[in-house]
């Protein structure tokens, strides 16, 4: 009775051929080319109106609403008939 292999030759040359191929990618996408875009991203003036998102009382606010809501669904309503 022959032995087997764990990996056959195709499934080997298949492994390699892929392995290839992601050190190629990597290695693409190390250099990239110097555009020298400048991308103003401060539009208008000082108000705008994303401005609410950075207040991190907003985030801890959303956050305990998160959690309220989560608790008050994973409690259910077993006990009623």
């Amino acid at each position: 009775m022959k032995p087997t292999h764990f990996l056959s030759k195709i499934q080997l040359a298949v492994l390699i051929l892929m392995t290839n191929f992601a050190a190629v990618y990597a290695y693409a996408q190390e250099k990239a080319a110097d555009l020298k875009v400048d991308v103003d991203v401060n539009k208008g003036g000082g108000g705008s109106s994303a401005d609410w998102m950075s207040n991190p009382i907003v985030w801890a606010a959303g956050a305990l609403i998160l959690i309220l809501i989560v608790a008050l669904a994973a409690r259910g309503n077993g006990s009623r008939a």
